[in-house]
């Protein structure tokens, strides 16, 4: 098994929901900052089940402008809160903004610790 490169998760949002057989289904959608200035988005489903793990197919994109992924995860969110709302969950997830990315990121450049 290979270990995954550290990351700085950034943002995250969860998107309630059943899966095609009716039952409880949850949803996280991720930003991620890695070494070499990569953002990556990822998207899973039930992470409570099983370990997450970006090269195993959890990613969704990956790249160098933090503006692609913010729409890379935007789209993703979208999706998945459509869907949601299909299956009868009105809960409302917020996008995610550009702001609330920029603070860890100075944290990160500025050599302070994550919260």
């Amino acid at each position: 098994m290979k270990a995954a490169k550290p990351a700085w998760r950034f943002a995250e949002r969860v998107v309630e929901g059943r899966d095609d057989a009716g039952a409880a289904e949850r949803v996280v959608i991720w930003i991620d900052r890695r070494p070499g200035a990569l953002w990556t988005v990822g998207r899973t489903v039930n992470p409570q089940l099983g370990t997450v793990r970006y090269d195993d197919g959890d990613g969704l994109w990956q790249g160098y402008e933090l503006d692609d992924a913010l729409e890379a995860a935007n789209a993703a969110l979208e999706d998945d809160c459509v869907v949601s709302e299909d299956d009868g969950f009105g809960g409302r997830v917020r996008p995610f903004r550009r702001e609330e990315l920029l603070r860890p990121l100075e944290r990160l450049f500025f050599g302070h610790p994550a919260t």
